[in-house]
């Protein structure tokens, strides 16, 4: 899936313009980005001042735009939209209104360059007014003629007023427009580069707001620590307290996150590379490998063996051809697009799948339905019947294995329930993390059979 938030941002196809106050009851209009932008420029700007000023004029809104965006600063706060029509709040918009022939043509040919500050990601907040009328501590736009009439180009212009630590991002990739929620909510035992995204962004709200939790390692596994920071989270700020990050949850974390960074004003905080830098990335595509191809693949092969329209095929660690073409057999049968490529879209439908298929399981194969993976990633901390379970299992294998260690069935997973765990991994050359996903669990199986 390709994120809002993650990488450098990409150019919306479109966006959606809400025609009044943020609070007021208006038409929203989903309206192109060029065709925006255009038209804010044709609104705000006069046809005849020089290229330079209009071009440094075009980029500052183009990024004020784009940061909008990139926060996702009204779908935050529950609203529906993406920027309004009022340079109260944003910029001046006017629908219907005529396109001036220079201006188009400038916006055609810079509409995906944008600002940003120092190393910072985002889009730059490019803050500006017309330098008569208003005044602030952004961009002049009547400013920007006296120095283009000077000979700066646009690019000196915006330095000279947004600093010389400004760069111009150029040709931006282009792409449909979609919101950072990965689509269905986020808990205890879910594995997701997005529990890493929450993870990053509660560490630094905590500065802020100490009576959080903060967490030393910053991993992709939702566990008990999460859950109680998440709970503390929504206690603080007003939520149903659940542990479970739901659309509410995840959109406050959000606000809160660009609000103590700053991401909204024209000295702000900034997000770096290192903060965004994915370790296993939001999608799987062909001769990726790893893990989480292993973990794609176990869900498959379940998945194959009790339905006759997906291949079946063998559990490793390599996303091949034959990876793809299960992919799309099971995009063609759930009605999603027949990319081949596992998506936010298509692991969610996958994750719903198998766990329709747990909970109806032929009879002839329920006796062996604690051989299969429960699905959620089982860790320190945490409680059910899932860990009784795979104590069950590792108390069998010990029995048969004296240098094996002991665990306990008591459906608490302790530490003794981790150190076994970590064996099974250490004799199948995994990470010696201590939790158990899906391979972890095959493996386990295998142990207990032999």
């Amino acid at each position: 899936m390709k994120e809002r938030q993650i990488g450098r941002p990409k150019i919306p196809t479109s966006l959606i313009v809400h025609l009044g106050s943020p609070e007021e009851k208006s038409e929203d209009l989903t309206v192109s980005f060029i065709d925006y932008i255009k038209n804010v420029a044709s609104s705000e700007l006069y046809p005849s001042w020089p290229e330079a000023a209009l071009r440094s004029n075009i980029l500052a809104q183009i990024s004020f735009t784009l940061n909008r965006i990139y926060n996702e600063y009204y779908p935050s706060q529950g609203y529906s939209f993406d920027i309004t029509s009022l340079p109260k709040y944003d910029q001046n918009f006017q629908k219907g209104r005529d396109i001036f022939e220079n201006i188009g043509q400038i916006v055609d040919e810079i509409f995906n360059n944008y600002i940003v500050k120092g190393n910072h990601i985002e889009p730059y907040f490019a803050s500006y007014c017309d330098g008569k009328n208003t005044l602030c501590e952004g961009l002049s736009q009547w400013g920007t003629v006296s120095l283009a009439k000077l000979g700066k180009t646009p690019t000196e212009i915006l330095k000279y007023y947004y600093g010389n630590d400004i760069s111009i991002i150029r040709n931006a990739e282009v792409a449909e427009p979609i919101l950072s929620y990965p689509g269905i909510p986020l808990q205890l035992g879910d594995v997701s580069e997005h529990v890493r995204i929450i993870k990053r962004q509660l560490n630094r709200i905590a500065v802020n707001y100490p009576a959080l939790p903060t967490f030393e390692t910053i991993h992709e596994f939702f566990d008990v620590l999460l859950e109680d920071a998440v709970k503390k989270f929504q206690d603080i700020f007003d939520l149903e307290v659940t542990g479970i990050i739901d659309k509410a949850t995840w959109y406050k974390m959000k606000y809160l996150y660009s609000a103590v960074k700053k991401l909204s004003d024209i000295y702000a905080e900034g997000v770096s590379q290192e903060e965004i830098e994915m370790k296993f990335g939001l999608e799987l595509k062909k001769n990726d490998q790893g893990t989480h191809v292993q973990g794609l693949h176990y869900f498959l092969s379940v998945i194959a063996y009790f339905d006759e329209d997906i291949p079946f095929l063998d559990v490793d660690s390599i996303y091949n051809e034959q990876t793809e073409k299960m992919i799309r057999a099971f995009q063609k049968k759930y009605h999603l697009e027949e990319t081949g490529i596992v998506d936010v879209t298509t692991w969610n439908k996958i994750k719903e799948a198998y766990f329709e298929l747990l909970s109806h399981l032929p009879k002839d194969v329920l006796s062996h339905k604690d051989e299969i993976y429960p699905g959620i990633s089982l860790s320190l901390g945490m409680k059910g019947d899932e860990v009784r379970t795979l104590q069950g299992f590792l108390k069998q294998i010990a029995k048969k294995n004296s240098t094996f260690p002991i665990v306990e069935v008591t459906g608490c997973y302790d530490t003794k329930t981790e150190n076994a765990v970590k064996q099974i991994q250490k004799e199948n050359n995994l990470e010696e993390t201590g939790r158990v996903g899906p391979i972890e669990w095959k493996y386990m199986i295998e142990k207990w059979k032999q």
